[in-house]
């Protein structure tokens, strides 16, 4: 549909053509969902200092939260994207796979971590008082707690603006769960 159609540099503000001059040096590349928000003279931007904000979470649990969330709403551009970022931040794609599906068998405190967040974004923010229990019992406190909310949140937007509009993927096409796992 060619209201969805994503806009060349030319086609955005100023500002966002500067912040697609930025995401090229940095990424070497303006991925489509970034250059999408840039139909929108300050979303970009501002979605950017809100998904890149300082946070209690390492890099790979901030993924954990990415991957988790974006399977649940389906989201084919984030399960693929986050791959790659689950990938060079030390996931192998097993383990990005049971990530999916909302645990992570191979480390308890990840393991705690991605069972809250599926819990989380599954129950509407009503995570149950064991789930909660053990994330915290895994190390975790009120500030990580924040954390992941708050990247939930940041998720749950990029997956609805795909899920809205399907434009193409431009990263390696996550694998597919098999259907009892999805």
């Amino acid at each position: 549909m060619e209201r969805f159609k994503i806009p060349t540099r030319s086609e955005v503000s100023e500002n966002n053509q500067a912040i697609f001059d930025d995401l090229q040096k940095g990424l070497g590349f303006v991925p489509n969902l970034y250059a999408f928000y840039a139909k929108n003279d300050t979303a970009l931007g501002d979605y950017l200092k809100f998904s890149s904000r300082k946070s209690t979470l390492s890099k790979k649990e901030t993924e954990i939260v990415n991957l988790v969330v974006s399977q649940y709403n389906g989201c084919r551009y984030c399960q693929s994207a986050h791959t790659v970022l689950g990938g060079l931040n030390g996931l192998s794609e097993e383990q990005i796979l049971e990530i999916r599906e909302g645990t992570a068998s191979f480390d308890s405190k990840l393991d705690a971590l991605a069972k809250f967040t599926l819990a989380t974004v599954s129950n509407n923010g009503n995570a149950s008082e064991e789930v909660k229990e053990l994330f915290f019992e895994a190390g975790y406190d009120v500030a990580n707690l924040i954390d992941v909310v708050l990247k939930i949140g940041d998720k749950v937007i990029s997956n609805y603006i795909h899920n809205l509009t399907g434009f193409e993927i431009d990263f390696p096409i996550a694998s597919e769960l098999s259907p009892s796992l999805a």
